[in-house]
């Protein structure tokens, strides 16, 4: 009697991707300080688990938009939720699961209306989540349509990164992408210039934003140091630098992100 052959095994490549999506899937979050909860609150995109506050903190956080809040004692917040014990609480802490936006296109096209100049940010190998933080605030002042990122070099949404871009991560799309490369691929098809910043470029960035009125810019930035990886540089149509008043200088990501945003919101 011949046996029957049992299920195929699955190559460990499947086994790994199911496990990162079960992972991703029961992710949660915990969001602190009073702004980004109240932000995080009032955002119908965003799942909620679970509040806990301080009697202060919940007199100063308003409309709670229905969710029941754990109230505990100041001595004891830091025991109640799973922060570091450096964080700047302020009383306040929100379980959520990440934001889902969609894909890029979905973004880019939702994002589109009233737009001058059509306007994205992308960062490789950004993994600091202060300065991603920053860069969300910016990007939302200047009317970008979304910051992108590689999913596996940068910060993922944190409490400390949602507390710097001071409630920008609820309404500014944050999209980390499986191959930042292959996303700018997909931008210039949809129509965007590709603008990488370095100190060697060419042109300073305003001079080439005076050559490309109107046209939808895509602004690329790599990790402070290291800068754009090679393939990142080659993906770009441009590369141009922020110019200085003095023979040398340097600006960290998050400033150089603001002051490049500006320049294209203004040309």
């Amino acid at each position: 009697m011949t046996e029957r052959p049992g299920k195929p095994k699955k190559p460990t490549w499947v086994i790994d991707k199911e496990r990162a999506r079960r992972a991703a899937a029961a992710e949660t979050v915990w969001l602190f300080g009073l702004h980004a909860v109240r932000d995080a609150l009032a955002n119908p995109r965003r799942e909620k688990l679970r509040l806990v506050v301080t009697q202060n903190a919940l007199d100063r956080l308003g409309d709670l938009h229905g969710m029941e809040p754990e109230i505990t004692d100041p001595r004891i917040f830091g025991k109640a939720v799973p922060l570091a014990p450096d964080s700047v609480h302020q009383g306040a802490a929100l379980e959520v699961k990440p934001l889902k936006w969609g894909g890029l296109s979905d973004v880019v096209l939702r994002e589109a209306a009233g737009e001058r100049r059509p306007l994205l940010v992308a960062l490789d190998r950004v993994t600091d989540p202060h300065n991603i933080g920053a860069v969300l605030r910016s990007a939302e002042v200047f009317g970008a349509r979304a910051v992108i990122a590689p999913a596996r070099h940068s910060a993922p949404e944190t409490g400390a990164l949602a507390k710097t871009a001071s409630g920008a991560l609820e309404r500014q799309p944050y999209l980390r992408v499986p191959n930042l490369a292959e996303a700018l691929s997909q931008l210039k098809g949809m129509g965007f210039t590709l603008i990488g910043l370095d100190g060697t470029g060419d042109k300073t960035l305003p001079d080439l934003l005076g050559s490309l009125p109107g046209r939808a810019v895509c602004l690329v930035l790599g990790a402070e140091g290291p800068g754009m990886r090679e393939l990142t540089v080659k993906s770009c149509d441009h590369v141009a630098r922020i110019p200085f008043a003095a023979d040398f200088g340097s600006l960290n990501v998050s400033n150089a992100a603001a002051v490049a945003l500006y320049a294209a919101s203004m040309a």
